[in-house]
């Protein structure tokens, strides 16, 4: 159970409780209004007020709310990168949804993770802090606690956290290195399919080739930002799309079977250590069967 400690310096003597939380836990306003609300704060392992005056070298601890998700348990095999009390990544493998929707109401890693926490007896909410389309594989990230998931989701609209994906294009890119600096929106409301558009969305895509394939290029992706299909919708648009890719003309199933796009990377800074963190995902073995195809 995450727990946050402050001691009480000279400088803050006589301050009350809660000028004291504010100034030490960057909690958001509804975090600390639950807090409150549950009564959740303790100066020296007793309850306390938000009003109560602290004296030099008092502890004030706030334990997060428990809470806990209900998504129905599936014997679901996860493959976790990473797992402490607060933070969790995993290598979602292709063609599983990341949670419940109306499209797909089971077998997704929500479901998973409910049957993980139900074997290991650990409970926490469930809040996957990115999004990865079913058939692109790669890193997840779920946060246990609303302090992680908003402390995370900060880094992101500050672009602090980094994520690399690799990539099959179709084509033999000339250019070993590039940007893909233009907007992203949705042409249709009613098609999932997304473009680049003038009154789209700002979205930035820096590419590397890795290695020349057969008609094919191995690619390293590097996000500014996060749009809906960013890498698939700039990668078509510039006369490249991904292998494999239905949506945006990239589909060939004698080489594989869904898009061979994968989130290899990523790093942050953990919201509780405050330490940059790098976690990496090895290829999967479709995407290296097809680069073996197209290297022969």
């Amino acid at each position: 159970m995450t727990q946050f400690r402050h001691i009480v310096t000279s400088e803050d003597d006589g301050k009350e409780v809660r000028q004291i939380t504010r100034e030490y836990f960057d909690f958001s306003a509804r975090l600390r209004n639950r807090i409150k609300r549950e009564k959740l704060t303790m100066r020296n392992g007793a309850p306390t007020e938000g009003w109560h005056k602290v004296n030099a070298g008092d502890e004030i601890s706030i334990t997060l709310p428990d809470e806990h998700s209900n998504f129905p348990p599936e014997d679901i095999p996860l493959d976790i990168v990473f797992e402490d009390d607060d933070l969790m990544i995993i290598n979602k493998q292709p063609g599983i949804v990341v949670h419940p929707t109306k499209g797909h109401p089971a077998g997704t890693c929500a479901n998973g993770l409910a049957n993980y926490m139900e074997q290991t007896g650990r409970v926490f909410k469930i809040r996957f802090v990115n999004r990865l389309d079913r058939d692109t594989s790669g890193l997840l990230i779920v946060a246990k606690n609303a302090y992680c998931q908003n402390h995370i989701t900060d880094q992101m609209r500050k672009n602090l956290i980094h994520k690399k994906y690799i990539a099959i294009v179709k084509g033999e890119l000339t250019s070993e290195s590039g940007t893909i600096d233009l907007p992203i929106g949705r042409p249709d409301p009613e098609d999932v399919k997304r473009g680049v558009t003038s009154d789209g969305a700002p979205s930035v895509t820096h590419y590397e080739v890795i290695q020349h394939l057969r008609c094919h290029t191995l690619v390293s992706l590097l996000l500014e930002t996060g749009r809906t299909h960013q890498i698939r919708v700039h990668m078509s648009h510039i006369g490249h799309p991904v292998l494999g890719d239905t949506l945006y003309g990239g589909e060939d199933p004698l080489l594989i079977e869904r898009q061979a796009l994968h989130a290899a990377s990523l790093s942050l800074v953990h919201p509780i250590t405050k330490e940059r963190v790098e976690f990496k995902a090895p290829i999967p073995e479709d995407m290296e069967a097809a680069i073996r195809k197209l290297s022969l």
